[in-house]
């Protein structure tokens, strides 16, 4: 449904009298597939190219290079007059809404419609149907000003819903507004895209945010798709150092700050290994813990733990200390990752002889 090929944006800076002062590259070859029906989330750190991306998609940032293709359409070869046709099959959201303050609720879903040229009759056909799905059907007369956040959103939710669009992108669609109703807010996104079918891009620096919806994920630095998964997979094993950090920060889950001020990177002829462990599917259920201690010989000493529902899914994750001889550990590391579950060493601890 979206694909990009060897996209590439760079920004030039002019400098004083017009000349170039330098260029920044805001994305760098990215190639990028969503499969109709799917929900994709990209997140990544401020800066690194998210909003350029998903901008690129509807060609309101034009691609330096490469190729962006939407349903079956090659956007970056349409001619100006094609291209506007094009976008009608492409809604977009935005973490501010915009509203235009002095039209109605109504009104405001009604805007693309009237641009496009359609007939009251079938406005008002099209417009009541979106005001329902969006929960908004008794706010068809009133103003912005009068909504809250979230009733703001899902108007320009149904707004870009009006011209029957088969892919729906979110630039931080959700990042204006607090938990709760970010949350009403994915779960209309969701129902959307299983009642429609819709096609749907988001972009996010909330982890939640994936958690919540997204089928697959991918993960965007310094202008560079560095990490692509299935969400499940993303939050139990990310491939990355940057992944991991942003699960991380997630989940809260880190050893303790004096025990990791007495981490070393290598073992120690005297040492044992601290491991961070994700368990998912069998595995969350099995006791692994006491069979460690009883199979290898081990003590395990758990410093936190915790499970995580990921949609479907059931995540569970832990870190602990492994003590006890070199041998045995290194058995108990080998016994943890013949099993369905991620095994990380986080580092060693020096213990006395």
């Amino acid at each position: 449904m979206i694909e990009l090929h060897d996209v590439s944006k760079t920004y030039v800076l002019k400098g004083r009298g017009g000349g170039i002062a330098r260029t920044v590259p805001a994305l760098k070859k990215i190639d990028f597939h969503v499969p109709a029906g799917r929900i994709h989330g990209v997140i990544g750190l401020s800066g690194a190219g998210k909003s350029t991306l998903i901008r690129c998609v509807n060609l309101l940032e034009r691609p330096t290079t490469g190729t962006v293709t939407v349903d079956g359409q090659e956007l970056t070869g349409l001619s100006r007059a094609a291209l506007n046709q094009a976008r009608h099959r492409i809604g977009m959201i935005f973490q501010h809404f915009n509203l235009l303050t002095n039209r109605t609720v109504f009104a405001n879903v009604a805007l693309p419609l009237e641009l496009m040229g359609v007939k009251r009759a079938e406005i008002q056909e099209r417009v009541t149907p979106l005001l329902e799905l969006v929960g908004l059907a008794d706010k068809a007369s009133q103003y912005p000003a009068q909504l809250s956040g979230g009733q703001k959103q899902r108007v320009a939710i149904a707004r870009a819903l009006a011209s029957r669009p088969k892919v729906l992108l979110c630039d931080e669609a959700t990042s204006a507004l607090d938990p709760q109703t970010t949350a009403s807010i994915l779960a209309l996104l969701r129902d959307i895209n299983r009642k429609l079918g819709l096609t749907i891009l988001l972009i996010t620096h909330e982890m939640e945010v994936v958690k919540s919806i997204c089928h697959r994920v991918s993960l965007i630095s310094d202008g560079e798709l560095v990490e692509e998964a299935e969400v499940g997979d993303f939050f139990t094993a990310p491939r990355t150092q940057l992944g991991r950090e942003f699960l991380n920060d997630f989940l809260k889950l880190e050893p303790p700050r004096a025990l990791i001020e007495r981490l070393e990177e290598t073992p120690g002829t005297h040492s044992h290994p601290v491991v961070r462990l994700a368990f998912s599917g069998d595995a969350v259920s099995t006791p692994l813990v006491s069979r460690l201690a009883r199979e290898c010989g081990v003590d395990v000493s758990i410093l936190q733990a915790k499970v995580e529902s990921i949609q479907e899914r059931t995540l569970g994750l832990m870190i602990a200390e492994l003590m006890g001889p070199a041998e045995k550990t290194r058995e108990a590391l080998a016994y943890l990752e013949s099993h369905d579950l991620h095994v990380e060493v986080l580092g060693h601890v020096q213990r006395d002889a």
